[in-house]
Parts: C-alpha cells; sequence; structure tokens
C-alpha cells in the first residue's frame, strides 16, 4: 500500500514538472510570434512565466530531493571511520531538514503577508497563490531530509 501510494505520488510529481515545462514552452512560443507577426504579445504572460520558474524550480528541487540526486559536498564521508559515518549521514540530513523547514516557514510568512495585503501577482492572481510553492516544496524537502537522516541512523528502507 505505502509503496503504491509512494509510486503514484511520483507519477503525480513528474506529470507536474511535465505538464509546467511544456505550458512554459507553449507560453514563450506563443510570446515570441505574437511579438514578432503582431508587434504586441500577452501582458499577463512574462509575469506567469517568471512564476512558473519558481515553481518548476521547486519542483524539480522536490523530484531531485525524492530520487537523492540533490546536490551534495561529500568530503567528510571519505575521511571519517565506518562507524562514524550514519551518524555523520543523520546530522548532515537533519541539518538540511532544517535548514528547509526554516525555509518553508519564511515561505509560509511570506505567503501570510501578501495574503493579509491582498497583493496581486498579475491579472487579478493574488500573489501568495504564486507563492504556496515555496512553503510546500521546502516543507517537502525537509520531510524527506528527516526520513533519509532517520533512514541513514536505523538503516531501514524507508518507501
Amino acid at each position: 500500500m505505502c509503496r503504491r501510494l509512494t509510486a503514484y505520488l511520483k507519477h503525480l510529481e513528474d506529470g507536474i514538472l511535465v505538464a509546467i515545462l511544456a505550458s512554459m514552452i507553449v507560453l514563450a512560443i506563443g510570446q515570441v510570434a505574437l511579438r514578432n507577426v503582431w508587434g504586441s504579445g500577452l501582458a499577463w504572460a512574462d509575469p506567469l512565466l517568471r512564476i512558473l520558474v519558481l515553481w518548476i524550480a521547486l519542483m524539480g528541487a522536490m523530484a531531485a530531493t525524492r530520487d537523492r540526486n540533490h546536490i551534495s559536498i561529500d568530503v567528510l564521508s571519505k575521511f571519517l571511520p565506518a562507524y562514524l559515518k550514519r551518524p555523520a549521514q543523520f546530522i548532515i540530513y537533519g541539518f538540511t531538514s532544517g535548514i528547509c523547514a526554516l525555509l518553508a516557514w519564511q515561505g509560509g510568512r511570506l505567503v501570510l503577508m501578501d495574503y493579509r495585503e491582498a497583493t496581486t501577482a498579475f491579472a487579478a492572481i493574488p500573489a501568495w497563490v504564486c507563492e504556496l510553492i515555496m512553503p510546500f516544496g521546502f516543507g517537502v524537502m525537509s520531510l524527506r531530509f528527516f526520513l533519509y537522516g532517520l533512514q541513514a541512523l536505523t538503516n531501514k528502507e524507508l518507501p
């Protein structure tokens, strides 16, 4: 059951990534065509493209974290004795989880601030809706790094 849910969520994440990328490509090509052929474009397209860049970056970071393809600097483990490698990984994953949790918290504060101020991003779309990916994405990454830390400490495979 848990593995099936994990596989479903992986496909959902990948599908959202593909949808965002495809819409970015179509929108950018459409803007170029509109500007070159008719001399004008859609006023809301450029702000939407900027927001989609934010979404694809954080969705990509979530996918990289999911597949453990995230950037990591692995100098310490080369010099540590074998019995210290697991505790070191636990500490590293815990620290990374904490940083992601802090970024999720601050992203949530930004969303709340823009919600209270009724800030708009473009075309009467509230800015807080566009920014929801920040607390969500960093929250998911924080949870994943926390689980990877537990896995390093217990040596049990997590789904």
